[in-house]
């Protein structure tokens, strides 16, 4: 028999390859190629796994891939990962911490089990390819060297069923020109394996006769190409016999090959699900150990703003935290002894102010003894020196004031202050403040009639004393005084607003005008009030469970606005007062309005301070009430009782 070659040297492996991508069928895979001569190892493996059908991409005739609307998406994709990272601004720090930990340790997993999962497939896939080739492409040389140059059709099936009995187990296609000249096409799967089968960009380039050169020297090379038929993966090699013989094709099952990388796939997915459990749990415990430190610090600084100074850090480590901790622990430690000095500072100037208040008090009293007698023989006096006994006489009222203010102010500080508690007439109340100070003519009062709440009277005087006459000095007239309940939540209210028609207060000056000894006016500090008079009535108001709020109204004018609980005060009998007893108490006298030569009074501006500050208090005792009277004493006193809110 007439020995066929097949090509040259087994050893060569030059040639072309991936010459058969033109007009490939869609479900086709790229076109491996070899030499007629090549080794197991020259093959091209396209890259594609099994299972992966060839409608993943579509390549051009020139073999580029058409990526148009999938990069849009992957950019899309990016995009809204982007969006959901910034997102976790707004999240807790440890849910932070754990996401980052767990996205690298994912990060990391995935990657490596995709190169293992890469490296695995290529290795699988290669060693069966290549060994299916080398088997085709002896089995292919072993059956022409036995076929005659002209075969019968029957031959050639005899030979397709030895090349296929092989341990390889693939189908054989065999085509050539048979003995009468027809062509004979020989398979051992009648029913998979037609030449329907191969597809035909696989054909052409098997049956593509190259050029003879010094890199080509053989006119026929075997092509290969993976293919999914009925979705199970294929090999499709083929290969014409140089110097005449059949052109034979091979088709072998990647079923199994699939199915281990499946496995593989499986098991890397499931090493990298508990490889991120565990990432989790680690990032769960190291953002414990990170954040620990840090809770008790924002701990800490919560304690610190409550007013406990004395709260300190462990210090542990000598990391940044550990830093962080002794800086905490340094600033408090200023913070607490820069506080110790103010307080004692401020318990200094308050023990000043009581004794001085008390030592001033005795002398005052006789010289107001005096100033009285001196007033009373004001007729008989030289006219000369009258003017200076008036003077006298107002200072020392002024100077009297000023002292029972002080003292007033030292038991709210002290938190000796108590109430004497009596059902009061509101509406009654009121006028009867208004009517003792002579300002019926200036003040326009709307009262609900029959409003009866559970307070302090003579406190209840200082208050309304103090805001109405604040407004008749500083405010325009008309003086309009309102008294409401209200329903809230917690029970009834009473409101009592008192509104002036002046230029308002500026902005500037409200958050201000309830403090000590405050005066807009800094250019004139002397005057009528000693600027005690609106914080007096406001801790008034607080030792009866209310507030009182200044405020500008939108017609013009300041607004103060009194709220008080209509039952039980808020606050409490407390202890005896400075150790002089209820009775030493002196009542606070309101301002009062300036009188006309004919008595009236009228409503003129006394002093250059903003309005609505710079008042003085104490007003003339209400009705019914002792003018010896002190400032925890008054109409109607009942039992006495024990509360709890005196505002210090």
């Amino acid at each position: 028999m007439t020995e066929r070659s097949t090509g040259p040297d087994p050893d060569r492996t030059d040639g072309p390859r991936d010459t058969a991508r033109p007009g490939r069928d869609r479900k086709d895979r790229d076109v491996g190629g070899r030499t007629g001569t090549d080794g197991a190892g020259a093959g091209r493996t396209d890259g594609r796994a099994g299972g992966r059908t060839a409608d993943d991409t579509e390549r051009t005739a020139d073999g580029t891939a058409d990526e148009g609307t999938p990069g849009q998406e992957r950019s899309s994709l990016l995009v809204r990962c982007v969006r959901a990272l910034g997102l976790l601004r707004w999240t807790s720090l440890r849910l932070r911490l754990v996401f980052v930990f767990a996205l690298v340790a994912l990060t990391a997993a995935v990657s490596a089990s995709g190169i293992a999962y890469w490296l695995n497939r290529n290795t699988v896939l290669d060693r069966t390819q290549n060994s299916a080739l080398n088997d085709f492409h002896k089995s292919l040389e072993d059956s022409t060297r036995s076929l005659p140059l002209r075969p019968h059709c029957a031959e050639l099936q005899d030979a397709a069923r030895q090349m296929a009995g092989g341990p390889q187990n693939y189908a054989v296609l065999l085509v050539m020109r048979g003995a009468d000249g027809r062509q004979c096409v020989a398979t051992t799967d009648k029913d998979l394996f037609t030449l329907k089968t191969v597809p035909q960009s696989l054909q052409t380039a098997v049956n593509e006769k190259r050029a003879l050169d010094d890199g080509n020297r053989v006119p026929y090379h075997m092509y290969w190409q993976r293919k999914e038929l009925h979705d199970t993966p294929y090999l499709v090699a083929g290969a014409r016999m140089n110097g005449g013989g059949p052109t034979g094709y091979m088709l072998k099952s990647l079923a199994t090959e699939r199915q281990d990388l499946n496995s593989l796939a499986w098991s890397l997915g499931i090493a990298t699900a508990l490889a991120l459990v565990g990432s989790a749990l680690l990032a769960q415990a190291a953002a414990t150990t990170v954040l620990r430190p840090v809770q008790r610090l924002g701990h800490a600084a919560r304690q610190l703003g409550e007013g406990r100074l004395d709260t300190r850090l462990r210090v542990t480590g000598t990391d940044e935290l550990a830093d962080l901790s002794r800086t905490f622990n340094r600033t408090a430690e200023r913070l607490e002894q820069r506080v110790a000095e103010l307080s004692g500072r401020e318990a200094a100037s308050r023990r000043f102010v009581a004794d001085m208040s008390h030592e001033l008090r005795t002398p005052l009293t006789a010289i107001t003894a005096v100033t009285e007698v001196l007033e009373e023989e004001e007729d008989s006096l030289d006219p000369m020196i009258a003017p200076a006994v008036k003077l006298v006489v107002s200072e020392t009222r002024r100077l009297n004031d000023l002292v029972e203010n002080l003292m007033e102010v030292t038991r709210f500080d002290a938190g000796t202050a108590r109430l004497v508690q009596d059902d009061v007439d509101v509406a009654d109340q009121v006028t009867a403040c208004i009517d003792a100070r002579a300002w019926l003519d200036a003040v326009e009062l709307d009262a609900e009639r029959g409003i009866v709440a559970r307070l302090d009277p003579r406190r209840l005087d200082v208050i309304l004393a103090n805001l109405i006459g604040n407004a008749l000095k500083h405010g325009g007239s008309p003086v309009r005084v309102s008294v409401r309940t209200q329903t809230t939540p917690d029970g009834e209210d009473l409101l009592i607003r008192v509104r002036d028609h002046g230029p308002g207060i500026p902005q500037e000056v409200l958050p201000h005008v309830f403090d000590r000894f405050y005066k807009a006016s800094a250019s004139r500090p002397r005057s009528e009030g000693s600027g005690l008079g609106l914080s007096i009535a406001l801790e008034n108001a607080h030792i009866h469970g209310g507030e009182i709020t200044a405020a500008n109204s939108p017609e013009g004018g300041a607004v103060f606005t009194l709220r008080l609980p209509v039952g039980t005060g808020g606050a409490a009998e407390e202890g005896q007062e400075d150790g002089q007893g209820a009775a030493q108490g002196v009542a606070q006298e309101a301002p009062k309005a300036p009188e006309a030569p004919d008595g009236t009074a009228v409503s003129e501006r006394a002093e250059d301070a903003a309005p609505g500050t710079g008042s003085g208090s104490g007003s003339a005792p209400g009705p019914g009430s002792d003018p010896d009277a002190g400032p925890d004493s008054g109409p109607g006193s009942g039992p006495r009782r024990k509360e709890g809110g005196d505002r210090r």
